[in-house]
């Protein structure tokens, strides 16, 4: 497969030597029409298409799906051609890498991309060499540099307000917590930030910037308010499966747990399945992600007891945008002074509010939820 790629490559750059030849011989006004020719490609200019890559995680996911949707919808109205990859299941850098390199061979203007690792930094960093605009979404890379911007979630901000709810709904009964994250085996930037943020919301220090489980097993929360034992870390790969199995192994470390964090709504929905298996109908589990299902569903009626909105959909629709703005000579778009991400929004979801938190109901958040 490789090497037919690479036959393709060469007689493609064969045929644009011929053409700017033939284009040169002619002289300005054959030149002209040459550059004019060209512009319908992929790659775009200020009165064609533009090209542009959207690489997901995978689209096993409805997160995923949401942007692949909105994305195609604004790219619809900005004369964008979009072409979509993901990878086969959510930590697959080798299908990522591949897409990017063909982003690059294609000669699009820009990627959005939802990083699978640290892996694919080194294939970013050759689309930028190639003058290709590349934006993060949802996660910022590590470092935040290997792209020009993200946009996204402020993720450690939605874990703080799933964490304060937490707390305060506990009221300074004693927190027996299972923590169950993405990953055990890599470092992924939005684990760690929704880990840590819950954990901050709760007013228990994550011991680390850089990783998670490094938090004091026990201690006090919230200032000293109530007692809390760290049951477990488990991964769960953010899918229901994963998080039901992650969920029994909790359970079989400290049966007593009753605060379940989730690093999103699949892993909360297999965390459910597991300690209703297991005859535990009183444990609070709080959870990040406002999908249409889960709002309209286990939020709803109680069973997630409290849930941070994003808004995936709004990510890739802007980045398209800005794609295909700077690529007909818009302005690059930048940081805010001392950011490493431009915020798309977070809120408090919950059935059961409780007073001094803001939140919104199931009902309205299902406004702006994403999926089906």
């Amino acid at each position: 497969m490789d090497t037919a790629g690479g036959t393709v490559r060469r007689s493609r750059a064969t045929r644009r030597w011929i053409v700017a030849a033939v284009c040169l011989a002619a002289g300005s006004l054959a030149l002209a029409a040459c550059g004019s020719s060209s512009s319908g490609s992929s790659g775009g200019s200020t009165s064609g298409k533009v090209g542009v890559s959207l690489i997901l995680k995978t689209l096993s996911n409805p997160y995923f799906v949401s942007m692949e949707k909105d994305a195609k919808t604004e790219a619809a109205k900005d004369n964008v051609n979009l072409t979509v990859a993901a990878g086969k299941e959510d930590g697959d850098t080798q299908t990522q890498i591949s897409a990017i390199d063909n982003a690059i061979s294609r000669g699009d203007k820009g990627i959005l991309i939802t990083e699978n690792g640290n892996a694919v930094n080194t294939e970013l960093a050759k689309a930028r060499q190639a003058g290709l605009y590349v934006i993060a979404l949802d996660t910022v890379p590590t470092p935040p540099s290997t792209v020009d911007i993200t946009y996204g979630t402020d993720n450690e901000a939605a874990g703080k307000l799933i964490g304060q709810y937490a707390a305060a709904k506990l009221n300074g009964g004693k927190a027996v917590i299972a923590m169950l994250d993405l990953f055990n085996n890599q470092v992924v930037s939005v684990d760690i930030q929704r880990d840590h943020g819950f954990l901050e919301g709760m007013g228990i220090s994550p011991g680390s910037t850089s990783l998670n489980g490094k938090e004091a097993k026990t201690g006090k929360y919230t200032g000293g308010k109530g007692d809390y034992v760290i049951a477990c870390h488990q991964p769960t790969t953010g899918a229901i499966p994963g998080g039901k199995t992650a969920m029994e192994n909790c359970l079989s470390a400290n049966p007593n747990i009753n605060v379940v964090y989730t690093i999103n709504e699949p892993a909360a929905d297999g965390a459910h399945q597991a300690l209703q298996a297991a005859g535990k109908n009183k444990v609070m589990i709080v959870t990040i992600d406002g999908s249409c299902n889960y709002v309209n569903g286990l939020l709803k009626d109680g069973t997630i007891a409290a849930d941070s909105a994003q808004y995936p959909g709004k990510m890739a629709s802007i980045g398209v945008k800005t794609l295909a703005s700077i690529a007909r000579g818009g302005a690059r778009v930048f940081l805010p002074a001392g950011k490493d991400f431009i915020n798309t929004g977070t809120a408090l979801i919950t059935a059961n509010p409780v007073p001094g938190i803001d939140s919104q109901t199931p009902e309205k958040a299902a406004s702006a939820c994403w999926g089906s």
